[in-house]
């Protein structure tokens, strides 16, 4: 387990210094590749660092930006992360940027898994710089705990980059990056604000298995930044 833990004294001075970081491994990968990719997460969470970096002076047209996860609902639907990422980040000088969809024009996400690796495959990857949330219950992308598809979401020899999930805590279907797809990731990044969302993360490293807390999964197995403020 390697988590360095990275803490502010307010979300705004977390997010200046979250935008600059991201804005700097951006501009590394596209100088020695050509271009940079970035994985996001949906929520309340990460809404000002968006607004900041949609501000922000970059070669956004040679920049590709994708979900961790998506619900399988309808693009404008008040749950469509893809609505809050186009209407938040990509958006400004961003607007340049590239966005690849995770949902697909099919009714069932079991039946968009093929067509979201796909899309995922014209990504530079391993990504830039990949950004992750937690629920309270220890879920993160749309890896929920003890769902029926948590463990195909956390084998790592699966040979997937996506799986469909119906969470049994929350509402609608999803399409969600497995844990191998997200560990593919050169800058792992946890946002976090609040104290009880920094517990859960504690209670879950120290007490849970990798089912119970998917988050510890990712935390065992790959260098994350906990980027965190009260």
């Amino acid at each position: 387990m390697a988590l360095t833990t990275l803490s502010f004294e307010t979300p705004d001075a977390l997010t200046d210094a979250f935008a600059q970081d991201l804005v700097s491994i951006l501009k590394t990968g596209i100088k020695t590749r050509g271009r940079a990719s970035l994985v996001v997460s949906g929520g309340r969470t990460p809404l000002a660092l968006f607004k900041q970096l949609s501000e922000t002076d970059l070669e956004w047209d040679k920049v590709d930006i994708t979900l961790a996860d998506e619900r399988w609902v309808e693009e404008g639907h008040e749950a469509s992360n893809t609505s809050l990422v186009k209407k938040n980040l990509i958006q400004n000088k961003a607007a340049a940027a590239r966005f690849i969809e995770l949902k697909s024009d099919v009714d069932d996400a079991n039946e968009g898994v093929n067509a979201a690796e796909s899309n995922l495959a014209s990504m530079s990857q391993p990504f830039d710089a990949l950004i992750l949330g937690m629920g309270e219950d220890g879920h993160t992308a749309s890896l929920f705990p003890c769902s029926e598809q948590v463990l195909d979401g956390l084998d790592m020899s699966s040979g997937r980059t996506c799986i469909a999930v119906q969470p049994t805590t929350a509402p609608h279907q999803r399409i969600s990056l497995t844990l191998p797809a997200l560990l593919n990731s050169r800058n792992i990044f946890l946002h976090l604000t609040g104290e009880k969302k920094k517990q859960v993360l504690l209670d879950a490293i120290e007490n849970a298995t990798e089912a119970q807390k998917p988050i510890t999964a990712v935390v065992n197995r790959a260098p994350v930044t906990l980027m965190w403020a009260p």
